[in-house]
């Protein structure tokens, strides 16, 4: 089964650079340690080692491995505190990208995974009121990993695949870079409407694209759309087995950039765009999350989902 190359070029040619800017703060990691406030550029900011919470891992377009390494500090600013139908609200508005996310994008720096091959990681800095509500809200953090992958995918110029794991017993890979955070920043989720709103282009019509993904994770359409025909086999066939495939038909799906993907230690959620699919499954082992893949093919429109299992205890 061959391996599926995401087809994301349309959709980011509707991301102008100026809407990604206004939507993003980024800084570059430079700079020593704990220092105090200075200013670069007329801009005054400080210099932080971020502080590593959780790691996510998935691959580039062309299959390389990459981490992500979700990090938190108080130099950025906190987030308006929306609440999730709040923040449904402004994603059905007619001008979704009226609230932003703002984050530190760092450098991206090479490492070495726990199997020995090269991969490339990049520290991401939220606040950390911002991270707690991740943790306990799914759309908030549906919301976030998606514009966070459109920040790195303009910063860097690469495409990422959203089929994204979020490690259970790994918080970084690598070392901590040291990155610029801003002192005087806009609010973490702000309203666009107040910010020179004539410097975006008036014929502009994509701006949704920015957070569509993030809609189709609404519960109470998830619950209407319809489950895919599944199944799941265990190798070896007798015993405790070492890996479960599951291979999941989705015959109205035409590319995997309409998937997303989260498998946790014993559960598996595939939803769609457009709520064409939504299947939610508990499994009957514990999974070796980090080492878990997916192909999607687009010939014969069947997911295949690769889950090690952890050895028996």
């Amino acid at each position: 089964m061959s391996e599926t190359i995401l087809d994301q070029g349309d959709e980011r040619d509707h991301l102008s650079d100026d809407l990604l800017r206004r939507l993003l703060l980024n800084s570059p990691s430079q700079g020593s340690v704990d220092t105090p406030q200075q200013v670069s550029g007329g801009v005054p900011y400080v210099t932080i080692v971020p502080v590593p919470v959780m790691c996510l891992k998935t691959r580039t377009d062309k299959g390389e491995k990459v981490f992500i390494n979700l990090c938190e500090s108080g130099n950025v600013p906190e987030p308006k505190d929306l609440t999730d139908d709040e923040l449904l609200q402004v994603l059905d508005s007619e001008d979704p990208t009226q609230f932003r996310i703002p984050m530190s994008i760092g450098e991206p720096h090479a490492e070495i995974d726990k199997s020995g091959s090269g991969c490339t990681a990049y520290d991401v800095v939220v606040n950390p009121k911002f991270m707690e509500k991740m943790k306990k809200s799914e759309l908030f953090k549906t919301f976030f990993l998606t514009i966070m992958c459109e920040g790195i995918e303009s910063k860097y110029d690469i495409l990422l695949k959203r089929d994204w794991v979020v490690l259970k017993n790994r918080k970084c890979v690598g070392k901590m870079a040291e990155q610029q955070i801003r002192t005087k920043s806009k609010p973490l989720i702000m309203d666009m409407n107040n910010e020179v709103p004539d410097q975006l282009p008036s014929d502009q019509p994509e701006k949704r694209n920015l957070i569509e993904e993030v809609q189709q994770h609404e519960e109470d359409l998830m619950k209407r759309a319809p489950e895919p025909k599944f199944t799941i086999i265990q190798e070896p066939s007798e015993g405790h087995p070492d890996f479960l495939v599951a291979e999941i038909h989705l015959p109205n799906i035409k590319t995997a950039q309409s998937l997303t993907l989260d498998i946790g230690e014993d559960h598996l959620v595939l939803t769609t765009r457009s709520h064409t699919y939504h299947l939610d499954i508990f499994l009957p082992f514990n999974l070796v999350t980090e080492d878990c893949g997916a192909q999607f093919d687009r010939t014969t429109k069947i997911l295949t989902v690769t889950m090690p299992v952890q050895a028996e205890s």
